[in-house]
C-alpha cells in the first residue's frame, strides 16, 4: 500500500525534483496539493492528475486521508508549517533549512517530543552516492591536515531554462509577497540585528541557502567545529568562512555569479592522501558525481576513482524517507541535526557584523 502525500509549495524545487520522482514511485501517492497560486495549482493537478487542491495549507496538513506532507514552501512558512503538520501528527519532509534562525528550533524540538511522526530535512547531496563513498573512507580526523568546502555556482534558471522551465504562477496577490518579504527580513533581523546592512542579510540569506548542503555534509564528515573563527562576505552572494577544529581548519567559499559553470565539492587532505567529491547543479537530473582519492608515497602516486554515479540524490533521499515511515530505519538528517546548521548560520552571521581578523581570532 502507498503512503497518501500531500505537498505544500508547488515552486522550483517541487516541479524539477520532488514531483516528478513521487509521481513514478509507485510506494508515493500525490492526493493533494496547495500553493497560493490557484492557476498553479489547477495546472499542477492536471499534470500529475490530483483530484485535492487546497488554498489554505492549513486545510491540507488537517486532511485525514494523508500519510505524510512535503513542505516545500518559501523559507520564512517552515517552521509555522512543520510545527502544525508535527501537531497534526503526519510524517514530514521539509526541504531545507528548516527555519530561517536559531530561535524558532527549541519550540520545534519541544513539540516533536509530543509527535509520533517522522521528521526529515531534505538535505539531498548527504544521500549522493559519492558522498555516502566518502564517509565509508574517511580517514581518522586526527590525520586531517585541512579541509576546503567549495560552491562557486550559477543561480538554477540558467539551467531550467535550458532543460525544464518552470511553471510561475501569476495570480499571487502583491499582499501576499509583500508580507512574504516583510516576515523574512523580520526572521534575518533577529539573528542579524536592526543595523545589520542588504548585504549582510542577503549573506546570512545564503547561508541557509545554497550554504546549508555544504554546512551539513561537513558537520556529517567531521562533526561541529569548535569555533567560527572568521566569515567575510562581498556584496551579499561572495562569502567566505574559517571553521576551527583544533589541529586543522576548514575552508568554506562560496560564490553565486553569471559564470555558467557549477562548482561545488569537499576535499580532505591528510599528510598523504587527497579525497575529494565533486558535485554538478542538482537542476538537471541525474547529473554524475563521484570520488577521487589521490596518495602518494616517496616512490609512487596512485589515483583511486570512485564512480561517476548518475543515480540522483533526491531518489536516495526519498528511499530513505520511506524506509524510515514504513521500516523504522535510522535517518541521520533529523530535526535535531539541522538545529546545528541554524547555530552556525547565527555564529557566521556575527562574524559578517564583525570580521577584524584580529578580533575573530583572539
Amino acid at each position: 500500500m502507498s503512503l497518501s502525500v500531500g505537498i505544500i509549495g508547488l515552486g522550483e524545487v517541487a516541479q524539477l525534483m520532488h514531483l516528478p520522482l513521487l509521481a513514478d514511485d509507485t510506494r508515493f501517492t500525490i492526493s493533494a496539493i496547495s500553493d497560493v497560486s490557484n492557476e498553479l495549482m489547477e495546472y499542477i493537478g492536471d499534470r500529475y492528475g490530483v483530484a485535492k487542491g487546497y488554498a489554505a495549507a492549513s486545510d491540507l496538513i488537517a486532511d485525514r486521508s494523508l500519510d505524510a506532507i512535503f513542505i516545500l514552501t518559501p523559507d520564512h512558512l517552515h517552521a509555522d508549517l512543520l510545527s502544525e503538520a508535527m501537531q497534526a501528527g503526519k510524517h514530514v519532509f521539509i526541504e531545507k533549512p528548516v527555519c530561517l534562525n536559531k530561535h524558532q528550533i527549541p519550540v520545534l524540538l519541544e513539540e516533536q517530543k509530543h509527535c509520533s511522526g517522522v521528521v526529515f530535512v531534505g538535505y539531498m547531496r548527504r544521500y549522493s552516492r559519492s558522498f555516502l563513498a566518502l564517509k565509508d573512507r574517511m580517514p581518522d580526523l586526527a590525520n586531517i591536515r585541512h579541509v576546503r568546502i567549495r560552491d562557486i555556482i550559477r543561480e538554477a534558471s540558467y539551467f531550467t531554462r535550458q532543460t525544464r522551465p518552470v511553471v510561475r504562477g501569476a495570480d499571487v496577490p502583491q499582499e501576499i509577497i509583500k508580507e512574504g518579504q516583510q516576515r523574512t527580513s523580520a526572521m534575518l533581523r533577529e539573528i542579524m540585528g536592526e543595523d545589520a546592512s542588504e548585504d549582510q542579510l542577503r549573506a546570512y540569506q545564503v547561508l541557509t541557502g545554497l550554504s546549508s548542503h555544504s554546512f551539513s555534509a561537513m558537520r556529517d564528515l567531521l562533526g561541529m567545529p569548535k569555533a567560527v573563527s572568521y566569515a567575510k562576505q562581498h556584496g551579499g552572494e561572495t562569502v567566505m568562512v574559517l571553521f576551527d577544529y583544533g589541529h586543522f581548519t576548514a575552508l568554506y567559499e562560496a560564490v553565486i555569479s553569471d559564470i555558467a559553470e557549477f562548482d561545488a565539492g569537499i576535499e580532505v587532505l591528510t599528510q598523504h592522501e587527497r579525497y575529494q567529491v565533486t558535485y554538478d547543479t542538482p537542476y538537471i537530473r541525474n547529473l554524475p558525481t563521484q570520488l577521487s582519492i589521490t596518495r602518494s608515497t616517496d616512490e609512487q602516486t596512485t589515483k583511486e576513482v570512485i564512480g561517476p554515479s548518475y543515480e540522483d540524490p533526491f531518489q536516495i533521499e526519498l528511499d530513505a524517507f520511506y524506509k524510515a515511515i514504513k521500516d523504522g530505519e535510522f535517518y541521520e538528517t533529523t530535526l535535531t541535526d539541522a538545529a546545528n546548521d541554524l547555530a552556525l548560520f547565527a555564529d557566521v552571521g556575527q562574524k559578517f557584523l564583525n570580521n577584524n581578523w584580529l578580533n575573530s581570532v583572539v
